[in-house]
């Protein structure tokens, strides 16, 4: 508790725009669940991409009761199962592929337990699950702030945190990727609470975004 408030005290403190969010939003309710092991947060990281959280639950129901006697298969369990028993779970040709490629990479030691991940630096996890095909920059960036609980995150190329500081600040456009980076320097070491609060800022009704 006391973490979350000194975010949001480190933050309201920035300027006026922050410090009127933060009074708005209340206090920063990140909860991250550190528990699992990266392969396991990682294959289920997959399962929701491009997907709504319902359809995402349903295709991860339909994998997990292959293996009904054990919480999550483990990556032997995964090579050994059929592509098209996989596919029959809803998984598109291109998440099957990724999914095989994280269980081999487990096998590899390229993803790492949870109590090795704990101890590695954040460039250097995002080096070394982003070179994953199908595992980009920001699901790994997704890991580090829900599985691994790192605190200093920004997620630049977050669609809802480039536009919640866009809003934030009344700005024309969103800013890039990169110049999100460097304005975001400031809010460190803080900065995966910064995105919690951008991914929060009120929208516009859908009527008054046509209209603008």
């Amino acid at each position: 508790m006391k973490r979350s408030v000194d975010a949001s005290t480190f933050l309201a403190a920035i300027d006026a725009d922050w410090a009127r969010l933060v009074a708005q939003v209340g206090p920063c309710g990140h909860e991250p669940k550190p528990a699992r092991e990266p392969y396991e947060a990682l294959v289920r990281a997959v399962a929701y991409q491009q997907l709504h959280v319902k359809a995402g639950d349903a295709i991860l129901a339909r994998l997990l009761a292959l293996y009904p006697r054990q919480a999550f298969p483990s990556p032997e369990q995964l090579l050994d199962t059929a592509i098209d028993a996989m596919r029959g779970c809803g998984f598109s040709a291109r998440k099957t592929e990724t999914i095989r490629g994280i269980a081999t990479a487990t096998l590899g030691g390229v993803v790492p337990d949870l109590a090795t991940a704990l101890t590695l630096p954040d460039e250097e996890m995002i080096a070394r699950l982003g070179a994953l095909k199908g595992i980009g920059r920001w699901t790994v960036e997704m890991f580090l702030i829900y599985s691994l609980d790192r605190l200093d995150i920004l997620p630049v190329d977050d669609f809802g945190v480039r536009e919640g500081y866009r809003l934030l600040k009344s700005l024309e456009t969103a800013p890039t990727p990169k110049a999100l980076a460097a304005i975001g320097v400031a809010w460190s070491p803080h900065r995966t609470a910064a995105a919690w609060y951008l991914w929060r800022v009120p929208r516009p009704p859908k009527a008054a975004r046509m209209k603008g």
